[in-house]
């Protein structure tokens, strides 16, 4: 009975609930502006809600969390811009569904499975904080290293028509990627003797550049192609059709859950690794992977959300916080005089069912600021391209200078697009190069680790069989790159073939 008393506490305090609704509503349009993420908001709310009160400030700040993550698939299946790190899995499958009229059918999907992700997430910190955080905690810089590679291993899924361009796109990535002051030894590398380098690059800058500017050079080339007139008569999914994807919901979920546990994962990674998987054991969907394929939608958009109640996990039990936005709200909780950690839910059990009750409240509210607003939104597609393409640069620049206040990252974004353009032009595609930025430093860094805790290569090797959830993952590369191999492709299509006859 106690504990159903701290959940019903936001429900009984109208201040609480419309501080819940306030942040989710702004959230969803902060999230779809390119650049303008979940950290820089809640970062902005800590100095902001300094003299709050602790529930009040709490609610607003996990009211713009949950409302960020999703808000970023709006402008990624609109223009082919992600909002947010997160949202680029969404892009692949959810821009083609636009560009054939589908874009309110699109939003919608992308709203109810965002909802039930994000449920999936609470329900398992509700109940299985502390195994989970358990299981987290105890990944080994070996685990991270293999968890890495199994990303990088996913450019075979992220629309390559050929697996040497992919991969050659992400090497392109993992190169931009080192550029900056060394982690570990604070060496400087590619910076060129230019002082702004050394911070490295965003990969949140190179993420806009190439999908948001690339995508309005190829369409400015395109003048000639009238905008498509998107129906918008059709937007919240039939129970049929959520009902059809609950497995995949509920797969895609689960890693999310588990990817969001890990501290400095998130749901970025989450929801490139769910789309891979989905790529990989979806059967005969009605359209191609990469073509406007719902699943495309379903399985990033129910991770990305999943990871939400993840990421919490290893925050609120252990004090180590689970992706980017959970170390601010860590650092929040820390000012207003809470200690996040193993003694939480003994001395403070009320905080632990307040975030529950408040991101389920979160996410009643992302439901119905989610499904509204859509029909207004579709209608950016329709722009006439003279008035919408100067309009993505234009917002394409606002979000890159808004992400450090640097001129350089405006320089760089432009740069770029430029680069997204021709490699779109050539048939390069540009995700697995921003996989490559972004995984780069969990790649090296743990690779780096891996060695000094090992003292040789051959002994980092050696753990791999040795640690169970390393050996795990390595399996799980193998299957990859056996199922990537032509020899493999050939052999399933025959197979197909042969029983299609029959």
């Amino acid at each position: 009975m106690e504990i159903l008393s701290y959940l019903l506490i936001p429900f009984q305090q109208p201040m609480l609930i419309v501080m819940c609704a306030v942040g989710v509503f702004a959230g969803i349009y902060v999230g779809a502006i390119p650049g303008l993420s979940a950290t820089m908001a809640v970062s902005l709310l800590v100095s902001f809600t300094y003299g709050w009160d602790t529930y009040t400030a709490l609610a607003l700040m996990l009211g713009i969390f949950v409302g960020t993550v999703y808000g970023g698939s709006r402008s990624a299946i609109l223009l082919n811009i992600p909002g947010a790190p997160s949202a680029v899995a969404t892009a692949l499958d959810g821009y083609p569904m636009a560009q054939k009229g589908k874009a309110g059918e699109a939003m919608g999907i992308a709203t109810t499975q965002s909802v039930i992700g994000t449920v999936l997430g609470i329900i398992v910190l509700a109940f299985a904080a502390p195994v989970v955080s358990k299981f987290a905690v105890n990944f080994s810089s070996v685990d991270y290293l293999l968890l890495a590679v199994m990303g990088m291993m996913m450019v075979g899924s992220l629309n390559c028509k050929s697996i040497f361009r992919g991969l050659l796109a992400a090497a392109v990535g993992l190169l931009i990627g080192t550029v900056g002051m060394d982690s570990m030894t604070s060496v400087r590398r590619f910076t060129f003797g230019v002082s702004y380098l050394n911070s490295g690059v965003s990969f949140v800058v190179a993420m806009i550049g190439l999908f948001g500017v690339s995508e309005a050079l190829i369409q400015i080339t395109q003048m000639d192609i009238s905008a498509v007139k998107q129906k918008i008569d059709k937007i919240v999914p039939s129970l049929r059709t959520i009902l059809k994807y609950v497995p995949l919901t509920i797969r895609s979920s689960i890693v999310g859950v588990i990817v969001g546990a890990l501290p400095g994962a998130g749901g970025d990674i989450a929801a490139l690794l769910t789309y891979d998987q989905a790529k990989r054991t979806v059967k005969n969907p009605e359209v191609p992977f990469g073509e406007g394929a719902v699943e495309g939608l379903v399985a990033p958009e129910s991770a990305n959300n999943a990871a939400i109640g993840g990421a919490f996990i290893p925050m609120l039990t252990l004090g180590i916080p689970g992706d980017a936005v959970t170390a601010v709200l860590l650092g929040a909780l820390e000012i207003h005089g809470l200690q996040p950690g193993p003694n939480l839910m003994t001395n403070t059990p009320d905080l632990f069912y307040l975030i529950v009750a408040c991101l389920l409240l979160c996410s009643i509210f992302l439901v119905v600021f989610g499904l509204t607003g859509i029909k207004i939104f579709t209608k950016i597609v329709e722009i006439p391209k003279a008035i919408l393409m100067p309009l993505i640069i234009i917002l394409s620049v606002v979000g890159s200078f808004a992400l450090r206040k640097s001129l350089f990252d405006i320089f760089w974004m432009l740069g770029f697009g430029i680069l997204g353009y021709f490699m779109k032009k050539y048939e390069y595609p540009v995700a697995p190069t921003v996989l490559g930025i972004i995984l780069c430093n969990l790649l090296e860094n743990n690779y780096r680790r891996g060695i000094t805790l090992q003292k040789t290569l051959g002994g980092l090797v050696g753990s791999i069989f040795t640690e169970p959830v390393a050996l795990v993952l390595f399996l799980v590369i193998v299957v990859m790159f056996v199922t990537q191999t032509k020899t493999y492709k050939r052999w399933k299509a025959k197979r197909d073939a042969q029983k299609g006859i029959a």
